[in-house]
């Protein structure tokens, strides 16, 4: 068994022959200057301009990942990994691999993840789309923020280091761009010591364009963050939906109500039937999900959560569908005798329902 060193500096590669070489060089010079005891590993993920050839020219680990997809070059590089912690970086020189001092300072400290953050350290002129600056970025990591509580401002940062075996126990699944997001979240979730420090980011030297595709991956990031939280994809909006419903079914359940020029009548009344309706199913999709994603490690376990759907029996839940059914039948029964509607010779002949009656 191979001896366990303190840091890897891991790269996912496709094609980056212009600036494979250099990133390797300044990582290397890194681990010498620090006196770390460490290596460069390259996940190459079909690599066909010569990548391999130079990282293994410049002395790096070279690890062939048959997989596609960002996220899965990074957990094969992390499965095949030395080190014990773990420092990962885009291989397009737009990351100083020579500045790593603050990220291996808090992994000593006792840090699981430590984030870069581009926007207090630094971002050069041409390094990041506008689009990217001021809309993608800024959007998606405050609804990280709001959807997991989490204190990290760049979610999206490509410079991060962390524990091997904390991120390993993670159980990171996908396979795309989306990696980046799902180890913030389920490290925020597993209540790991996530950091965040400062950090540069420079013009990359590539003379193609980036693998980044930025309305795709950000839809592909965004549906990961809905996803994986079903109380704010399910959950609030069916309680907003299954109140609104029964609030305004409660206010004309005795009759027509007129504002102004408007009337508020039976077509009101279905449209907050059908709140409630969908409301009640978006609840269940909520609970659904959660225990779905939580049993199959999606989501990390919470206690009191799995203690109460452990006591939503099938027993219990019968027993609530028939009490809310004998519930619904009874205000069927005194809509139909006391209602706006209520059948009668009176309102067959003359009443407001009349062109509900037979011929």
């Amino acid at each position: 068994m191979a001896k366990q060193l303190e840091l890897t500096i891991l790269m996912p590669c496709l094609n980056e022959a212009e600036t494979l070489a250099i990133c390797i060089a300044k990582a290397s010079s890194f681990l010498q200057s620090s006196g770390i005891k460490g290596e460069v590993l390259i996940a190459d993920n079909g690599s066909t301009d010569g990548s391999r050839k130079i990282a293994e020219a410049a002395g790096a680990v070279v690890v062939p990942i048959e997989e596609r997809g960002y996220g899965a070059a990074l957990a094969g590089g992390i499965n095949a990994a030395r080190g014990r912690y773990i420092i990962m970086g885009d291989a397009d020189d737009s990351y100083d691999f020579s500045r790593l001092d603050a990220f291996v300072a808090q992994l000593r400290d006792g840090a699981d993840l430590v984030m870069g953050n581009r926007f207090a350290g630094g971002v050069a002129p041409g390094a990041m789309p506008w689009h990217h600056r001021y809309i993608g970025n800024p959007v998606l990591s405050a609804l990280g923020r709001l959807l997991f509580r989490t204190p990290i401002r760049d979610f999206h940062c490509g410079l991060r280091g962390f524990s091997r075996a904390a991120v390993l126990n993670l159980n990171l699944r996908t396979t795309g761009m989306e990696f980046a997001s799902e180890m913030v979240v389920k490290a925020t979730l597993a209540r790991l010591d996530v950091r965040e420090v400062p950090t540069t980011l420079a013009k990359d030297g590539r003379s193609r364009p980036p693998h980044l595709r930025s309305f795709r991956d950000g839809w592909r990031h965004l549906r990961f963050l809905l996803l994986f939280s079903p109380r704010w994809l399910f959950l609030y909006p069916g309680i907003a939906l299954l109140c609104l419903g029964l609030l305004v079914g409660a206010i004309l359940l005795p009759g027509p109500l007129r504002l102004g020029g408007v009337s508020f009548d039976v077509h009101t009344f279905l449209v907050a039937a059908l709140c409630i309706i969908v409301g009640l199913q978006s609840i269940s999709f909520a609970v659904i999900g959660r225990r779905f994603a939580s049993r199959y490690g999606f989501i990390p376990r919470s206690g009191s959560y799995d203690r109460l759907l452990e006591g939503l029996t099938l027993e219990r839940t019968l027993l609530v569908a028939v009490l809310l059914m004998m519930i619904g039948f009874a205000a069927l029964v005194w809509g139909l005798e006391n209602g706006p509607c209520a059948i009668s010779a009176h309102s067959i002949r003359a009443g407001p329902c009349a062109r509900l009656s037979l011929p």
